[in-house]
């Protein structure tokens, strides 16, 4: 009897505890909003315009989630957060979902509690140095000052990376990406590291990008994507799959020029069921059966949003590299819409 009475009372607390955890995707409906954590600005990636619209590689993913389920790319509050404050925005509810650089890690899935919903851009470590420094490799930064946001991966890389090599450091602790960049220009630091693609757009905002110097070392493996809280498999199936269809739209062809019509003229059954023009994948997740389309058409399938955001013809410069397709030779790859 005592052990029925127990076991009954851990599988009430356990249901109570999954339907408090669960609902994000019921939250946003009732909100007609969605709530998404992004950096306090980093050019390409997220950074308000003049006129104070978010705009970026990551923002493209947080509209495009909120077309999915909200249908409106425009329907987002965007909080900024730092290396400090994204976990605790996050697992408190502020924000329903982070899309901010975040390097997808054992710790941070397991012991933070967090889901990693996929991978948005392979990145990793670097560092950049004033030409002036005349530095060539990063194995020549014995005894050099280093600015390093906290909170981060960057930190625990660069520790082990002079401690591998034998070489010391002093540290040079920034808040903000824009503290960095300040520190640093001001000469407060010799060197600042972070990930590649973030020392690309913090160069190109540079009166004197020219000046300044990516050394070749890549230090780390810093798998980027957007995250959610455990415990919401629902709300996670609706960003990962959001995600995917911007990695698989570019795949099969479907672009924001094209998405309202190719879903009829197509005889592709995978475009189809991306689009809603066959099954019942919107269904499955709570959505319209037009999710994946909505989705696409805010800023048009993965490759688009690169070339737009970070690619090789913006100031920031980044080739495809390691995000290209897996038929280009890349790691891009989603899953099967079936």
């Amino acid at each position: 009897m005592k052990k029925s009475v127990i076991f009954g009372a851990l599988t009430v607390a356990g249901l109570a505890a999954g339907a408090a955890a669960a609902g994000t995707l019921d939250d946003v409906k009732a909100r007609g909003k969605l709530n998404c954590g992004v950096t306090t600005g980093l050019v390409g990636f997220a950074a308000p315009d003049a006129d104070g619209n978010w705009e970026g590689f990551d923002v493209s993913v947080c509209r495009a989630v909120a077309a999915a389920v909200l249908g409106d790319g425009n329907a987002v509050e965007f909080v900024p957060t730092t290396g400090k404050t994204r976990f605790t925005a996050l697992s408190s509810g502020e924000i329903d979902m982070l899309a901010r650089n975040t390097t997808w890690t054992f710790s941070r899935d397991v012991d933070l509690k967090f889901t990693f919903v996929g991978v948005n851009y392979y990145d990793g470590q670097g560092f950049m140095v004033p030409k002036a420094l005349g530095v060539s490799s990063a194995k020549d930064l014995d005894g050099a000052t280093v600015c390093i946001q906290t909170g981060t991966t960057t930190e625990l890389n660069l520790a082990d990376f002079f401690r591998t090599n034998n070489i010391s450091y002093e540290p040079v602790p920034v808040e903000t990406n824009a503290e960095g960049q300040q520190q640093y220009l001001a000469g407060a630091c010799d060197v600042y590291t972070t990930d590649a693609s973030g020392l690309a757009s913090t160069r190109a905002t540079f009166e004197a990008p020219g000046d300044h110097t990516l050394l070749p070392e890549i230090i780390s493996k810093e798998p980027l994507g957007p995250l959610v809280r455990h415990g919401d498999d629902e709300w996670g199936d609706v960003v990962r799959w959001t995600l995917n269809a911007l990695i698989a739209a570019e795949e099969l062809g479907v672009t924001s020029a094209n998405v309202s019509e190719i879903g009829t003229s197509t005889n592709n059954p995978e475009i189809k069921r991306l689009l809603g023009t066959e099954g019942t994948l919107g269904e499955m997740m709570g959505l319209d059966a037009d999710w994946g389309a909505k989705a696409i058409a805010v800023g048009g399938n993965y490759g688009e949003i690169f070339a737009k955001n970070i690619g090789e013809e913006t100031p920031i410069g980044l080739a495809r590299g390691l995000n290209a397709q897996w038929t280009n030779g890349g790691l891009l790859y989603s899953p099967p819409f079936r």
